[in-house]
């Protein structure tokens, strides 16, 4: 007669006496799966988390949209001798979008060469130099005026903006990485050199 081994034996007794079914009915759970799409808490950084009224209609958009993007961060004004970097800012974002990467614009008057309303420089951004990159509404950028927004990336980069079309590089989790003047063209290599570096750093 073929003995049975002993493991195969208590496990038979289980399964007759019900245990084993039972045993499996207590059994927790398992963990839903995560949804691909979902996105995962706390990705968002705090200098992100603000939300600013679009250029071309006014209606409020988050910051936190671009959160995993490198930025380029820009005070912009149209009638100021840098106002042609319009162009080269365009040109950075097309040539660098689709690696993770977006030039943000916020005109602002605080040096008095911002007079129009919203839909005014929106027409003459758009019209003059073919600008396609996010821009928001008018705002302050310096000063006790100046958005929260604007306040926190001059924390982190302990320098404010001294005219129009000075420049923040942020990298992909929120930190302020280059502060440039706006005498600093955006096709300057200290400015592509640093955008490259950070775009060749994955999260």
């Amino acid at each position: 007669m073929t003995r049975l081994p002993l493991p195969l034996i208590l496990a038979m007794a289980l399964a007759a006496s019900g245990v084993l079914p039972a045993l499996a009915q207590t059994a927790p759970p398992a963990p839903p799966r995560a949804s691909a799409s979902a996105a995962a808490p706390g990705t968002c950084p705090a200098v992100l988390r603000h939300t600013m009224e679009r250029l071309q209609d006014e209606a409020p958009q988050p910051l936190c949209q671009y959160a995993g993007q490198v930025l380029l961060v820009v005070n912009t004004a149209s009638y100021c001798g840098f106002t042609n970097q319009y162009q080269a800012l365009e040109a950075l974002h097309a040539r660098y979008q689709a690696r993770g990467f977006s030039v943000l614009g916020f005109p602002s008057n605080d040096f008095s060469q911002e007079t129009g309303s919203n839909a005014q420089i929106a027409d003459f951004c758009s019209n003059t130099f073919g600008v396609r990159f996010p821009m928001f509404a008018k705002s302050s950028v310096k000063g006790a005026e100046a958005s929260a927004f604007y306040r926190e990336l001059a924390a982190q980069a302990g320098d404010v903006p001294r005219w129009n079309f000075h420049k923040y590089l942020l990298d992909r989790q929120g930190k302020v990485v280059g502060s440039f003047a706006s005498s600093v063209a955006p096709d300057d290599p200290r400015i592509t050199q640093a955008i490259e570096k950070q775009l060749a750093i994955f999260r």
